[in-house]
């Protein structure tokens, strides 16, 4: 079990076994010095003038990424100093997210170490939740199914802060904590084995999740319940699978809250394409397909957590698509919750399907905002990466989201939905929508026009997380590779906001 705590102590005199500091770049030019940062005042004293050829001799010259072990031999307390890159500091005060990405490299660098002292730049609240976030998320390692594995933890991790002792720095250290908890449950089950986590099975494991969050009721729809209320998109989608659909619901009703919020994720548990069938090189990582569903539970969990005073209400809507006798098929219509009816051309477009129900589920509760995470689009992907989620809604919405993603610390950009995507939407002969129309250009902008039709024309944001919601790739930064959890923080600083 590890134990985490918020000190003034100095990095140069503390006795845990590892003490990480910051370094930045020193000036212009590549032969330019590096220096440590803010944080690392102490340690530098204590080097004195055989600092700079020390870090010269390493190569360090500060760009984010750069990680050196440095063997202290005395001159400072702790036997190991551990160097990270934080890169060009803006107007030379540190970067959040720059703090955040040196923190998770640090936590990777660090091994068999009973103690770690985080002397990085933590002099504001913002800063000191970067720090324990970072280190925390880029020390994640998802083990569940290793057989002999050794991982293990400090024992103790200590964030070095001269505002230690002020009631918003503590506040914010332990607030991080929940955050960051959330965002580990969210990527353990995204990594969770498809076959593993079952539409039944993940209403199950929110179920338990909730259990012992007060103030926060869970309700879980199974197929026959689905039929009753008319969720045709879910169904269709889950038609093909041995295991049925579901769509959960929670809400959470504090006293005193004057606002409401409404959050919505896709849950595909698995998506083979349907009919529409993936290539094989497309399906090992399509557990990743109800991240969103993942996001929007913990974060509601979290928000209650923190006691926030805002009425939330989240719905997960799980199927898996599957290829099977009973599989739902191009050319078919389905009704969607409402009585919308939906032409299929692609069953590899399955997600706008289920959200359409869960977002008429949630309109119809007036709620003040409403927003859907979804790992919508490869089209989105194309357009920003894979670390970068598109957001789309009304103006006053998308910049509301787009500020929490920044304190957050997550990357999100603002996407558009032109005027004639309302025509495309509507190309269909046979029904009132059309779920896809294989224009190769403008999809993920076709996906949100389409959602929008659900929102009953409330302040609404779509946030399309195809790119960030996996990390394909290596760990970078904070981020670990597999789930990375994307959307947690954003949604719970959206609710603080409010």
């Amino acid at each position: 079990m590890t134990t985490f705590a918020l000190r003034t102590a100095s990095p140069a005199k503390t006795r845990a076994d590892v003490v990480v500091v910051g370094v930045v770049p020193g000036g212009r030019g590549r032969t330019a010095t590096a220096r440590l940062a803010a944080g690392g005042d102490d340690v530098a004293q204590a080097y004195g003038r055989k600092l700079a050829p020390l870090l010269a001799t390493l190569g360090l010259t500060g760009k984010p990424g750069e990680v050196a072990k440095i063997p202290t031999n005395g001159t400072i307390g702790s036997p190991l100093l551990v160097v990270v890159g934080l890169g060009a500091q803006p107007g030379d005060q540190p970067d959040p997210l720059a703090i955040r990405r040196a923190a998770g490299a640090a936590a990777r660098a660090v091994t068999n170490a009973a103690s770690v002292a985080l002397a990085l730049p933590a002099d504001t609240p913002e800063l000191v939740r970067s720090v324990i976030e970072g280190y925390r998320l880029g020390g994640y390692t998802f083990t569940r199914y290793k057989s002999g594995s050794t991982a293990s933890a400090p024992a103790e991790i200590v964030v070095l802060s001269p505002a230690a002792r002020r009631k918003e720095a503590i506040a914010a250290f332990d607030e991080a904590q929940l955050v960051v908890d959330a965002v580990v449950a969210a990527r353990d089950w995204v990594n969770t084995p498809p076959g593993d986590l079952t539409p039944g099975l993940f209403a199950d494991e929110i179920v338990a999740a909730a259990k012992p969050v007060a103030g926060v009721k869970v309700k879980v729809y199974d197929e026959v319940r689905l039929a009753e209320l008319g969720c045709g998109g879910i169904l269709g989608v889950g038609a093909g699978s041995a295991a049925p659909p579901r769509l959960v619901e929670l809400d959470y009703r504090p006293t005193g809250a004057t606002t409401h919020l409404a959050l919505v994720g896709k849950g595909i548990t698995f998506d083979s394409g349907g009919l529409t069938i993936k290539p094989a090189t497309s399906m090992p990582t399509m557990k990743e397909d109800m991240a969103g569903a993942a996001a929007v539970v913990q974060a509601v969990l979290t928000i209650a957590r923190l006691g926030l005073p805002v009425r939330v209400t989240g719905i997960a809507a799980l199927a898996e698509n599957m290829v099977g006798g009973a599989s739902f098929r191009p050319g078919d219509v389905l009704t969607t919750y409402g009585g919308t009816t939906v032409e299929i051309t692609n069953t590899d477009a399955e997600g706008r399907l289920v959200l359409a129900d869960a977002l008429g589920r949630a309109v119809e509760r007036k709620p003040d905002l409403v927003v859907d995470v979804a790992t919508l689009t490869a089209h989105m992907s194309l357009a920003l990466g894979d670390r970068m989620c598109g957001v789309m809604g009304d103006d006053a919405t998308v910049e509301r989201v787009l500020a929490a993603a920044v304190a957050a610390g997550e990357e999100a950009w603002p996407m558009p939905i032109p005027e004639h995507m309302e025509e495309r939407i509507r190309t269909t002969k046979v029904a009132d929508l059309s779920q896809h129309d294989w224009i190769r250009w403008g999809g993920g902008l076709f996906a949100a026009a389409f959602l929008r039709e659900f929102t009953g024309g409330l302040p609404w944001a779509h946030l399309d997380i195809a790119g960030p919601a996996f990390n394909k790739g290596g760990p970078s930064g904070h981020w670990t590779s597999g789930a990375t959890g994307y959307g947690v923080a954003t949604l719970v600083e959206l609710a603080r906001s409010l």
